[in-house]
Parts: structure tokens; sequence; C-alpha cells
């Protein structure tokens, strides 16, 4: 195994360790997509919550079979990011919602707690270079990012949800030209 190769499996098994942890704390959690960069990621998707349902063998994916991961993963497609480039989490990790209840805005408290678990996450992910906050919930994390990661440029864009897109054609253009965005920075964080 070579060091790079080394060093991600380490890392990978790092970002699964701090997962489990808030699973051991009787969290119910989706699981990374291991098809997107994991601990390797340069750029970070930051939504609002897991949507109601089971933990199961859940993912946080654009591959789920919801509107808002059809929307994410056209707008990514079009601002031409590679998927390994990529990790997408939630500002509220866990899923809050009761089984077989319908989705419900987050608690205060709940949006507390889930900023509090950002920077232990943000430190397992040492390639991070460019952050994009999507809606109001993950917004509040700007100032958790720029204390936990000063260097990482930080963007906001609206939820990616169907419900939010569709209220204005303006929505999608902003969520567009964000992505496009973080594509430039990406591309000349390479440079």
């Amino acid at each position: 195994m070579h060091d790079a190769d080394r060093f991600n499996s380490i890392a990978q098994e790092r970002l699964q360790a701090w997962r489990r942890s808030l699973v051991d704390s009787g969290r119910r959690m989706p699981l990374f997509d291991p098809a997107d960069g994991g601990a390797g990621a340069r750029l970070l998707i930051l939504l609002e919550t897991p949507g109601p349902g089971d933990a199961g063998d859940r993912q946080v994916s654009r591959d789920n079979q919801t509107g808002t991961a059809r929307n994410l993963t056209r707008f990514l497609d079009e601002a031409a990011i590679a998927r390994r480039d990529t990790i997408l989490w939630n500002t509220v990790p866990w899923i809050v919602h009761e089984p077989g209840a319908r989705n419900r805005p987050l608690r205060r408290g709940e949006i507390r707690e889930g900023l509090a678990t950002l920077p232990d996450f943000l430190a397992l992910l040492p390639r991070l270079c460019v952050a994009v906050l999507a809606g109001r919930v993950a917004g509040e994390a700007a100032p958790v990012l720029a204390d936990c990661c000063p260097r990482v440029a930080v963007l906001t864009m609206p939820h990616p949800s169907p419900t939010i897109v569709c209220t204005s054609p303006e929505i999608a253009r902003t969520i567009r030209n964000t992505l496009m965005q973080a594509a430039g920075l990406l591309n000349d964080a390479r440079l």
C-alpha cells in the first residue's frame, strides 16, 4: 500500500469512527456516501438535516430518490464538479423525525447541537478548501467554519429542495452560479 493510500484509508476510518460516536450516543445517523470523496473531499456541501425515515443503510447521497438529491445532482453536474471532490453532510446530521412522522422544522436546540458537532467533523477533512452552505440552517455554520477553517472559502446558496427551487427561476440561477463559483475555486486550488 502506498503512503497516500494508507493516509486515505486512515482518514476514512477516522471519519467513520466520528460518525459511529454519534450513533453510539443514541442518534439515528445516515452513512457517508462511499461514492463521494469522504475524508479526501475538497468541497463540502452542507445541507440541513436528513428527512424523515429510518437510518438503516441510508446515506447522505446525491443518489437518494428525493427531489433534493435530483436537483443537487443536476446542479453539481452542470458545474462539472467531480464526485470524488465532494462530501455531502447535514448541519444537524442525525434524523430528528420520529419513525413514520412527516418532515418538520428543526428546533433551535437541535440546530445548536448540530453546529456543536461541526468542529470535530471539519477536523477530519484535511483537503477541504471550499464549503457551500445550502439553506438558512446550514448558513448558521458560517461562523463555525470561519473559526475552525479560516482558509476554507465559504459560499452560501438556497437549499436545493424542490419546494424552494420551484418558487422562482432566480433560486435555480443562484444555486447554479454558486456551484460554478465553487468549481472555479476548486480549479484555482489545484494550481
